[in-house]
């Protein structure tokens, strides 16, 4: 996984620091996390191509979160022949999106939109194919909000060393055994084991707008990345309990909790004019985080 950050502000972009969006690039499919306003030039800036994006997961509907949205869709559907898109989003968010389009004129609307609206219990996996999967779960926000996790699937890899001190070259029956099949070769019975390992799938976990609560610790756990807001520092509790937004402190009990590797934290308070105080402060909480900024890179 390719992740580019977009946007790292709350609700009010700075002159560093524009509004949520967060672009995901796995096997060339691109998935759009958020798409605040500002997001199609962001994009731009990045040197992101906007026709890769297949799959656009929406936290919530406060505005710097979808602003930006109606834009993507009219630009996508100004395409020759568009991509098809798929829009997840937590309850209402198909009478939203009816509202978003009805509220502007596509001259030529060739938009392929399937919107999907999630209402899950607990954490539950929303999409699947043969290479990861999306779950979800509702944080504790001051309406419906989602957090989100890719989830790459395991993988059994060939030792080709192995293999071939058996007399194994690449061929059909390396894909047999790397389907997980039993084979025979020249009379011996070859298992799967015998010359393979299972390569673990890399976890992505997303966690914007919300207070600590038990899905966000499940949808974290054992994440590789957690990718979370700490709209302020620590010392401003009292404000993150009004708005319903994390600290910085917050966060950092999220991924430990979690069993997180790295943290990554974004969705800053425009009442910061830099991130430093905000990095300094949660590295004392969690040593391996980073405070994210517009079109920061990162792999998984």
């Amino acid at each position: 996984m390719e992740i580019t950050i977009l946007g790292t502000s709350c609700m009010v972009p700075t002159k560093e620091r524009n509004v949520q969006a967060i672009y995901i690039e796995y096997k060339g499919e691109g998935i759009l996390l958020d798409c605040g306003e500002g997001t199609q030039r962001q994009m731009n800036i990045a040197g992101i191509n906007r026709n890769k994006v297949r799959k656009i997961l929406i936290t919530h509907w406060h505005g710097d979160h979808v602003s930006g949205l109606i834009g993507l869709l009219q630009t996508i559907s100004n395409n020759e022949n568009p991509q098809r898109v798929t829009l997840f989003g937590p309850i209402q968010t198909k009478q939203r999106i009816l509202y978003m389009l009805k509220s502007v004129g596509f001259e030529h609307n060739k938009l392929r939109l399937d919107v999907k609206e999630l209402n899950p219990r607990g954490v539950e996996k929303v999409f699947q194919n043969k290479d990861y999967y999306i779950e979800c779960a509702y944080m504790d926000h001051r309406m419906p909000c989602l957090g989100y996790s890719i989830v790459e699937k395991n993988k059994r890899k060939i030792n080709m060393t192995k293999a071939k001190k058996l007399g194994l070259r690449e061929g059909p029956l390396i894909g047999k055994l790397q389907r997980g099949q039993i084979i025979t070769f020249k009379g011996r019975t070859i298992k799967p084991e015998d010359v393979s390992y299972i390569q673990k799938g890399k976890k992505l976990t997303v966690i914007l707008d919300t207070l600590p609560c038990t899905n966000a610790y499940e949808l974290a756990k054992n994440a590789d990345l957690l990718i979370a807001e700490a709209a302020y520092l620590a010392e401003l509790e009292e404000k993150g309990q009004e708005y319903k937004h994390l600290t910085t402190k917050d966060a950092a009990l999220i991924a430990t909790k979690a069993n997180v590797n790295k943290l990554i934290i974004t969705h800053f308070s425009q009442r910061y004019k830099t991130t430093r105080e905000l990095q300094d402060e949660i590295r004392t909480f969690f040593k391996n985080s980073r405070a994210a900024y517009d079109f920061m890179k990162l792999k998984l």
